[in-house]
């Protein structure tokens, strides 16, 4: 029979090892950056592949979860004669919330999953065993610039994400329900802030998108060289990547109140 003391104290190592060696392995990424060659190529290749190529799936989605909201948001404000706040409801909780938060779940399906798969297929086939072997380093030339275009790109994607809701919004109560155009415009310009609430967005977006290409470019790193490794790399991707965001948002929001 297994001892729970046990397992619980196997457990928090194995929990402590794994945080020592993403650790590890992000402080090679940084130290990696100020190396040369720059590899601006390669993270423009991977900025077009990550950032660009999602940017349907970005758009798309922010504009049904803005309907969603300007619809939900409606309905309880008439209930007390406030629906000419909805555009601070709809505009605040995209921008201080769900903007950086569900943009990162998306980028983590899409992009941090794709980066896993690659470098992991690279593992399995010998491809960075065969860039050691003439002298380079895989950290420098395939993590790091998947990992830098990942950190850039988070931002971006959120204010798309988030000015696309904001427009799936207004269609929704403006157009479809008849509230006043000028008056959700203004109620949006009145409520955010931008040192507060757009600058915070923007390190929310930021910090995620460091979370993302953190993880994604680790797990496949560290994967086993088979197909199996592959497969469970990508979905360990998605899964570490999404409750990681959703825990580090709590403690951005506890932190500094973005």
């Amino acid at each position: 029979m297994s001892n729970p003391v046990s397992d619980l104290g196997r457990q928090t190592l194995g929990f402590v090892s794994a945080l020592g060696n993403i650790t590890r392995f992000g402080s090679d990424v940084v130290r990696n950056l100020f190396r040369p060659p720059p590899r601006i190529a390669r993270t423009i290749e991977a900025i077009y592949d990550l950032g660009f190529l999602s940017l349907v799936l970005i758009a798309t989605s922010g504009f049904a979860v803005g309907a969603v909201l300007g619809l939900q948001g409606y309905t309880t404000l008439v209930r007390f004669g406030a629906e000419q706040s909805l555009g601070a409801v709809v505009g605040l909780s995209l921008i201080r919330e769900l903007g950086p938060v569900l943009t990162g779940l998306l980028v983590t399906g899409r992009a941090g999953s794709s980066v896993a798969a690659e470098i992991g297929a690279m593992v399995a086939t010998e491809q960075l065993d065969g860039l050691r072997m003439m002298s380079v380093n895989p950290i420098h030339f395939v993590v790091l610039p998947k990992a830098v275009a990942m950190t850039l790109v988070m931002p971006l994607l959120s204010a798309i994400f988030i000015v696309c809701a904001i427009y799936g919004g207004y269609i929704v109560g403006v157009e479809l329900l008849g509230l006043d155009g000028g008056a959700y415009i203004a109620s949006l310009e009145d409520s955010v802030d931008f040192r507060e609430d757009i600058v915070g967005s923007v390190l929310k977006a930021w910090i995620f998108g460091m979370i993302i290409g953190l993880i994604s470019t680790h797990r496949g790193y560290t994967s086993a060289p088979n197909a199996a490794g592959v497969s469970r790399a990508t979905t360990s991707t998605v899964v570490i990547g999404s409750v990681t965001i959703l825990f580090s948002d709590y403690f951005i929001t506890a932190l500094w109140g973005v």
